[in-house]
């Protein structure tokens, strides 16, 4: 393997010891709880195991740990998992000098999933935030720079795919699950007197009066909503770049041929009795309207 950057290696570095972390953790509570996580083939009424050249048992993945119906992870916990997992999978051969902006709020859910269950499965005292509480960062990021994030401009083809399709498909409340990507916003403190920003970082409810003073007197980097689109705006796009034959009628014939509706598909959502659609759908339609140009009236 090849690796064009420092940085991409780091991540996949992270990415992979995240992996081997969290199989390790997994293996404990399965050996703990006298479940078999070893690969193997019944043949007849015993078990033939799986092992390598040199005579060693195969072990489960973390994939199959997370598969196993006895697993104890939270379902939104295993999405973050096995996003990584994915990106593994695609950084290996594709490298990127900004991946880490993308991707650094999903390996801080990583870390803080893993040490709570660390706790959960096991005892307080294996847990690792009484020896790393926080990393320091060294550099600042201001909105347009979240922005331009945002637009996915200088990842290669390949991970932004990744990345869009598995946001898209998965529902939206674990996409807005701080299991899944663990966002925080910081703020500079300023003080009066010596002694009073002894803390780096101070935590404040969000209902406050302290946090709704920082919401007035600063412009906050947010994560905004999701772009939706009505059902007629979709239409009318398609419309605009020339499949004049598309209508509402074959759109709807399309949401339910792929039964795009469905929650867990993370196409659109339901507010009130409007359905609204995501740019994930529209990337759908669009794709669909290129495939069948001719009979949707695209000029040539």
């Amino acid at each position: 393997m090849v690796f064009r950057n420092l940085e991409t290696t780091t991540l996949l570095y992270l990415a992979i010891l995240a992996i081997i972390a969290w199989t390790y953790l997994l293996h404990a509570f399965y050996r703990d709880k006298k479940i078999d996580y070893k690969h193997y083939k019944m043949q007849g009424k015993r078990k033939k195991y799986d092992k390598t050249s040199k005579g060693a048992y195969k072990f489960w993945e973390l994939e199959r740990c997370l598969n196993e119906n006895r697993c104890p992870i939270k379902s939104v916990v295993k999405s973050n998992l096995m996003f990584l997992i994915g990106l593994r999978h695609e950084i290996e051969h594709q490298m990127t000098t900004r991946i880490d902006d993308y991707l650094s709020a999903r390996f801080q859910a990583c870390c803080l999933n893993y040490n709570h269950y660390i706790k959960t499965l096991f005892k307080e005292k294996f847990s690792i935030d009484k020896h790393l509480s926080f990393s320091l960062q060294f550099s600042s990021i201001e909105e347009e720079h979240l922005n331009q994030l945002k637009e996915f401009t200088d990842l290669p083809q390949n991970i932004s795919a990744f990345i869009n399709g598995f946001d898209s498909e998965i529902p939206y409340d674990v996409y807005n699950d701080m299991r899944y990507s663990y966002r925080v916003l910081y703020v500079p403190k300023s003080v009066n007197h010596k002694g009073q920003a002894d803390k780096v970082i101070e935590f404040i409810p969000a209902n406050s009066p302290e946090a709704e003073s920082i919401n007035k007197q600063y412009v906050l980097i947010k994560e905004k909503e999701k772009k939706k689109y009505l059902p007629s705006e979709i239409v009318n796009l398609m419309q605009r770049q020339g499949y004049s034959k598309f209508n509402q009628h074959q759109h709807t014939q399309l949401w339910k041929s792929r039964d795009a509706k469905n929650e867990g598909k993370g196409f659109g959502v339901q507010i009130a009795k409007t359905w609204y659609w995501y740019s994930s759908w529209l990337d759908e339609v669009k794709k669909h309207c290129q495939d069948n140009s001719k009979t949707l009236g695209k000029n040539t």
